[in-house]
């Protein structure tokens, strides 16, 4: 495989599954270091994979699109590797690709067609990085670390700098992210947004000069909206204001951050800066947490591996005395050290 000029890789999904599959696209890069790769993603998340420079050319693609494409101007890449399970996606690296590497589809027909086509593990018997890294394997492609990747550009940077200094936060110390929601799907997931008041208040009484900025999207309003009218000028609101990149900007200038298992939290373990995060049983750190971290700091619900354990169980059961004291933990080394310079 070293010998491929073009490599294509597709994968369509929400924000942490896309993040999840930069470990196998880098090991790929390493493996194949004069190749041009193209990864075609969701038009709404493709963007994370901008400035990586492992990745040579960004798109966009859907499976809705997808039988429209792709049917003039023969195989344009030697290699494509496929993460979705939708046949019109597998169908179309099939036209432009010479080998396609995927999971096992539902359809045998297909599978037939595929250069090597890859027993998908069973649901959550191990985590989701090394899981995307069966494809390369598959090749006999070794992994170039389980980290997540991701990078802003100086204008983005800059444009954060200059939010901050518009707030009045700039020289905030410690200056603290949070994601308070996940998706409306998944909001068992959610740790209560009173459980995030109460903490901010013991981060305030132990650092007076914290400030806090509220991640999230438009669909969290109520939510967000809630928190920064009760921690008033302690608190910018974030959510619902910016885009994917320019929040991934923000998170980068941030000290330490608190959220629970979401795409943002993902973004956020890109970042060398401390952070909190908190998962429901029903998906534990050991299927989607931060790998390769230095700073990662988790905390999973008591009733992880329980035979109790469901979309019932409370998120509330993780106590704000328990985060605050991981926030503690994870500040502790640059609170002592000289302040950031953003």
């Amino acid at each position: 495989m070293a010998a491929a000029r073009s490599i294509l890789f597709i994968t369509v999904s929400r924000i942490g599954d896309t993040l999840f599959a930069t470990p196998a696209i880098r090991a790929v890069a390493a493996a194949c270091p004069a190749a041009r790769i193209t990864v075609l993603g969701h038009p709404k998340r493709a963007e994370v994979f901008r400035n990586l420079p492992f990745i040579a050319g960004v798109g966009a693609i859907t499976k809705k699109t997808a039988p429209w494409r792709g049917r003039l101007g023969g195989k344009r890449h030697d290699l494509a590797f496929v993460y979705n399970f939708d046949a019109p996606l597998v169908a179309y690296a099939l036209r432009v690709a010479g080998k396609v590497v995927a999971f096992r589809q539902r359809d045998e027909a297909l599978n037939r067609r595929l250069f090597a086509c890859v027993e998908p593990p069973a649901f959550q018997s191990e985590h989701a990085v090394p899981q995307l890294l069966r494809l390369p394997a598959a090749l006999g492609i070794a992994a170039d670390g389980m980290r997540l990747a991701y990078r802003a550009d100086a204008a983005e940077m800059a444009a954060a700098r200059a939010r901050l200094v518009a707030a009045g936060c700039a020289q905030a110390m410690p200056l603290i992210g949070l994601q308070v929601a996940s998706f409306p799907t998944k909001a068992y997931r959610d740790w209560p947004v009173e459980h995030f008041a109460a903490l901010c208040e013991r981060i305030v009484a132990r650092w007076p000069a914290a400030h806090f900025l509220i991640f999230g999207g438009a669909e969290e309003k109520r939510r967000t909206g809630w928190l920064k009218s009760t921690l008033g000028n302690r608190a910018t609101l974030c959510a619902g204001k910016l885009s994917l990149r320019e929040t991934a900007a923000m998170m980068g200038l941030t000290d330490c951050y608190v959220g629970i298992d979401t795409g943002p939290t993902h973004l956020m373990s890109t970042w060398d800066i401390p952070m909190v995060a908190m998962y429901h049983c029903l998906s534990a750190a050991a299927h989607t947490g931060p790998l390769d971290h230095p700073l990662a700091h988790v905390l999973d619900h008591p009733a992880t591996g329980s035979p109790r354990c469901g979309e019932t169980s409370a998120m509330a059961e993780i106590s704000v005395d328990a985060v605050f004291a991981t926030v503690e933990q994870a500040l502790a080394a640059r609170m002592a050290g000289p302040a950031g310079a953003r």
